[in-house]
């Protein structure tokens, strides 16, 4: 199926997004009113097809400019076991930062060599665990964690394969929040004390450096980042080589690659990431006379935040005359705290009335206890009444791993469409989780 001209918001809907004949929404040949029916809502829904496309695409893309390219799934946007499982059968590895998610990921059968363990702050309890499960790399972020990690991995049977993470000071033009390339950072190590790190790293009997990794930020919309970072990146690498004899062996340029959100504005296509980053890379090095490193991606939002929708029952509808009209839905920031954390953009549409003509402004607000939770605002949608199902596009990514309990919510079901059919890949929690873990 595919998606009608008529309803410009249904391009951010996964790609089997359609509308049938009763006019409802529709994924992965599922009627969506029939899900909220079935599963209840709030309810997350992801499109197989559309996440696994995603990853063949970034696959396709770079490999085809660059042969010597690991993909890496940023399981940070969300890493249910199920997502993980298909990331690892479409060939992809995974960028973890924490061991809850190395854990998750052993469980969904992923090679731990696959693995390239991040973070800021990894404590002395996870890089064991991570030298312990075999993890393929780990990215020091700082002075102290090369210290810690080269003492833990002293008498290991086996040197843990490392990466520095280098801040290159380029400023990728997204949100604050969103921003982690810049030398005013909780990540990496300026660039001004770059060779400091190398120097240590090279002198530390009980760690293997392979390459250098850097990260510019999240939902960048531009693609002329890239190209600096990785200049000021090869020329540092250059500097090293001549001075230290280091031979950079891999280069991991992160992720950041944007989605689309809204309709007026589109995100760039994979292809002219790949373009830009694979002809910069391989231009620079031959100016430099450097040995083609092995490139690392790491691409999480733009895989899996089109990859599902988020449907919503709607309930109270409030009129403030000449100033605003409310729709409350039964979710809101618990389940999708990205509004209210650093303004994000959804849009949606009435899943039982897709074909509707849109004749009202309204705001779309959650059931929670805060004048913040807001999902969307001012979005032109058709006359909303009581029990409509409101789906919302894009929501595949960091709405499900930063959703909270509050006001003793449950957090939502979470299924998988293919072909007619569903499968829960995650159950909805019952009032006995919420205390599950308490001792009185």
């Amino acid at each position: 199926m595919t998606a009608r001209p008529e309803i410009p918001r249904l391009v951010l809907f996964p790609i089997t997004a359609d509308v049938n004949a009763q006019g409802h929404l529709t994924l992965g040949g599922c009627d969506s009113v029939q899900l909220a029916a079935d599963f209840g809502t709030p309810l997350y829904v992801f499109d197989e097809k559309g996440l696994r496309s995603q990853c063949a695409t970034f696959k396709k893309e770079f490999g085809q400019r660059y042969a010597d390219t690991t993909v890496l799934y940023a399981s940070k946007a969300v890493a249910l076991k199920a997502i993980l499982t298909i990331a690892r059968e479409e060939g992809l590895g995974l960028d973890v930062v924490s061991g809850g998610e190395m854990d998750i990921a052993q469980q969904a059968g992923v090679p731990m060599e696959r693995l390239y363990f991040h973070g800021n702050n990894k404590s002395a309890e996870e890089l064991g665990m991570a030298l312990d499960r075999g993890v393929g790399r780990i990215v020091v972020d700082n002075f102290q964690e090369l210290a810690l990690l080269n003492d833990i991995a002293r008498g290991k049977k086996r040197t843990p394969e490392i990466l520095l993470r280098i801040s290159p000071g380029v400023d990728p033009h997204t949100h604050q929040y969103n921003t982690t390339g810049i030398i005013d950072s909780k990540f990496g190590i300026p660039l001004s004390r770059g060779e400091e790190a190398v120097t240590a790293a090279l002198a530390a009997k009980n760690v293997k450096l392979l390459g250098i990794h850097f990260h510019l930020g999240s939902a960048i919309f531009e693609v002329e980042p890239y190209p600096k970072g990785i200049e000021v990146i090869l020329d540092f690498a250059s500097g090293l080589q001549k001075k230290l004899g280091f031979v950079m062996k891999e280069l991991d340029i992160g992720g950041g690659y944007a989605a689309q959100y809204v309709v007026d504005t589109p995100a760039p296509p994979i292809s002219a990431y790949a373009e830009v980053v694979t002809a910069t890379l391989m231009r620079k090095c031959r100016e430099l006379k450097l040995e083609p490193p092995r490139l690392v991606i790491e691409p999480g939002r733009s895989i899996v935040a089109r990859s599902a929708m988020a449907l919503y029952r709607v309930g109270t509808i409030k009129d403030i005359p000449r100033v605003r009209r409310y729709v409350c839905v039964d979710g809101g920031m618990g389940d999708n705290i990205r509004q209210a954390l650093y303004g994000a953009k959804h849009e949606a549409l009435l899943a039982n009335r897709a074909t509707a003509k849109d004749t009202a402004v309204v705001t779309i607000a959650g059931k929670y206890c805060e004048s913040g939770d807001i999902l969307i605002r001012d979005i032109h949608l058709p006359e909303v009444t009581a029990g409509d199902i409101l789906a919302v596009a894009d929501c595949g990514a960091y709405c499900i791993p930063m959703a909270s309990n509050y006001n003793a919510a449950l957090k939502p079901a979470v299924v998988m469409v293919k072909d007619g059919k569903a499968r829960l890949i995650r159950r909805r929690e019952t009032f006995a989780d919420l205390t599950r873990g308490e001792a009185v």
